[in-house]
């Protein structure tokens, strides 16, 4: 092996995100599940270095729910003091929405989308990432549950469907990488398993 191979380093920034992301997200749990949230957060951190991505973007991978989940706008503006307008504009992006109460959902989902396709730049990564994740444990709990995984979501099947294709086409905009095309696989699947015979 070669030692002397140069490789990315993680600075004390990024165990300072993480550290924080689990301090955020101690309370909250999967979607219908019992499981602590930070491991999707841990999940898609991983999936964008393993992409490629730079730490810049792996530390917004951390944050990407923060904002939505924890605090809205004060908490977007205390991951801009904290770490720089590069992590913020990511997760900003990746935002669903800031408001509490959540806006009616397919609007919301719709002005989620048109910014994905449009303004995505570097959160295309983080994006797709998180969708991966997401997506893919819908898909497994499609598999083991049948039309009953529906049931953990705030829109009904044809609208998930719609949202996840969605993702995808706004994704594929922004260009064909290897995560973006794991991702197409990944709902492609869904959508066969949505559409099976009972």
């Amino acid at each position: 092996m070669n030692n002397s191979m140069a490789f990315p380093i993680l600075t004390p920034q990024f165990a300072d995100a993480f550290a924080w992301a689990v301090h955020l997200h101690a309370r909250q749990a999967r979607k219908g599940s019992t499981i602590p949230y930070v491991s999707h957060l841990m999940i898609v951190a991983a999936t964008v270095l393993e992409h490629g991505g730079s730490e810049t973007q792996a530390i917004a991978a951390l944050l990407h729910d923060a904002a939505e989940d924890q605090g809205g706008q004060p908490t977007l503006d205390m991951i801009r003091t904290r770490f720089g307008n590069a992590v913020a504009d990511i997760v900003e992006t990746c935002t669903d929405t800031f408001d509490i109460p959540k806006p009616e959902w397919r609007p919301r989902k719709q002005a989620y989308l048109d910014r994905l396709r449009h303004h995505a730049g570097c959160a295309t990564l983080v994006a797709a990432a998180d969708k991966l994740h997401n997506f893919s444990t819908t898909r497994d709990d499609l598999r083991r549950e049948g039309d009953a995984a529906w049931r953990k979501f705030n829109a009904p099947k044809e609208g998930q469907l719609w949202y996840f294709r969605g993702c995808v086409d706004a994704l594929v905009a922004s260009g064909r990488t290897p995560i973006v095309e794991k991702l197409a696989a990944v709902v492609e699947d869904i959508e066969r398993l949505a559409n099976a015979p009972a």
